[in-house]
């Protein structure tokens, strides 16, 4: 995950994020706790919070002196436009909720501490209070990436072990499927080279990859494609078998005559 890449946790109804870097924003803890004073930037200029940053900084990096700026920064970070706010590393995120109140920083560290276990029951419990097209979404989404894990035990069994080879397969995936590599579906969606491109996808295109990426699994094994190229063209295949059988659907569909 890139810094750029964010995740989410929930407090009190409202998303916390955290980065790429496991860095937390505070602000967002702030509004959670529906706080009007006690500000990030408040706390953040305090001189016990600037002895805890520093600290955590040595216990971060390894070290006992001489920290750099950038090795303060990965502990606590101040942004600005769409990622903007105070960002801080959990236990000074913790230290934060505990400055703004007891109960808060109870909260918060109960359900970051499920979060870093990957709960699944914290999700569904996000889940019950979102609309119905949310959770039809999120429920495509984890189960594709749930066949997308397969496919890559698959892959590493049939020789493909190097990231660039991982994702020449899943480009014969899009192409075959969507006629455009992943580079040129970030650009046509506009997000940049590190975004989620399956995060951006609709529940729609979501089913039509996780079922082409099953059957390429299917071919790869039964064909025992090995290596890269062999593999990529099994993903080219079954995509591309996925997208003749959309588009013949499509074409033979009658409109009711009224």
């Amino acid at each position: 995950m890139t810094d750029n890449k964010l995740d989410f946790f929930k407090v009190k109804g409202r998303k916390i994020a955290v980065d790429g870097k496991g860095r937390i924003r505070l602000d967002d803890i702030h509004k959670a706790g529906g706080f009007t004073r006690q500000t990030p930037y408040e706390w953040g200029r305090l001189a016990t919070t600037l002895s805890l940053i520093t600290f955590t900084a040595e216990k971060n990096t390894g070290k006992s002196r001489l920290l750099s700026k950038d090795d303060l920064l990965s502990v606590f970070c101040a942004r600005r436009g769409n990622l903007g706010g105070v960002w801080a590393h959990p236990n000074l995120a913790l230290a934060y909720a505990k400055y703004l109140s007891p109960s808060l920083h109870y909260e918060v560290n109960e359900v970051f501490l499920r979060y870093k276990a990957g709960d699944a029951t914290l999700a569904d419990e996000i889940l019950q209070h979102a609309p119905a097209k949310d959770n039809e979404w999120a429920g495509v989404r984890a189960l594709g990436r749930a066949k997308r894990i397969d496919l890559t035990a698959t892959l590493k069994e049939h020789d493909v072990t190097k990231p660039l080879e991982f994702a020449r397969v899943t480009n014969g995936t899009y192409k075959g499927l969507l006629g455009k590599t992943a580079k040129q579906l970030r650009a046509e969606k506009g997000l940049s080279k590190t975004a989620s491109l399956r995060d951006a996808m609709n529940t729609r295109d979501l089913v039509f990859v996780m079922a082409s990426e099953q059957l390429a699994k299917e071919r790869i094994e039964d064909e025992d494609s090995r290596g890269v190229h062999q593999c990529e063209i099994a993903a080219t295949k079954s995509a591309a078998s996925i997208r003749s059988a959309i588009e013949a659907d499509r074409a033979d569909r009658s409109k009711r005559l009224v």
